[in-house]
């Protein structure tokens, strides 16, 4: 009778058990993984928080983040809140969060073309100038040479004013012309 308890089929059930749930290492990766996305929950704007669904526990749990001021207190808030994020739907957050850093990605490559230009302009001259206006064609192409100008001026002299100016108006004709 003891035999058969110690069968192989009865090993290869337990094996299939033990398979079936998660590794301690799984569950902890699991669980640093939602304490993460509680961080990035907590530092979106109010407005955002609130286009959210979520259970009133979590909700509770979320609204009282703003009276937490010690830092070891903050993140035992953080495994809370991460526990409560366990029972919910996660999905519209993670996409929301996707979206916000894929706009911010965006941002920070329009931000290092309008850079690249600037600095193309300054050092080169009227070459990058006929590159931009080919590019550009609707730019005020008289405006531009001057800004150009201006700034070189400016850059030899170690004066930030033109430069700046040269960048903002490169910004406007980036935005203008992505839209």
């Amino acid at each position: 009778m003891i035999s058969s308890l110690n069968s192989p089929a009865t090993d290869a059930l337990e094996l299939d058990a033990d398979d079936a749930k998660p590794s301690r290492s799984q569950i902890k990766r699991e669980h640093l993984a939602l304490q993460s996305l509680a961080e990035q929950l907590l530092a979106l704007p109010r407005r955002l928080l609130e286009e959210l669904s979520f259970s009133e526990l979590t909700r509770v749990a979320i609204n009282e983040t703003a009276r937490i001021k010690d830092q070891r207190a903050l993140r035992r808030h953080y495994k809370r809140i991460a526990n409560c994020l366990a029972r919910e739907n996660t999905e519209p957050l993670q996409a929301l969060l996707a979206q916000r850093e894929a706009q911010a990605r965006a941002a920070t490559a329009r931000q290092h073309e309008v850079e690249r230009w600037r600095e193309r302009l300054i050092e080169e001259g009227d070459e990058a100038l006929a590159e931009l206006i080919s590019a550009y064609p609707e730019v005020d192409r008289q405006q531009l040479r001057s800004l150009v100008r201006a700034a070189q001026r400016d850059a030899e002299r170690g004066r930030p004013e033109a430069p700046r100016r040269l960048f903002r108006q490169l910004r406007t004709l980036l935005d203008a012309h992505q839209q």
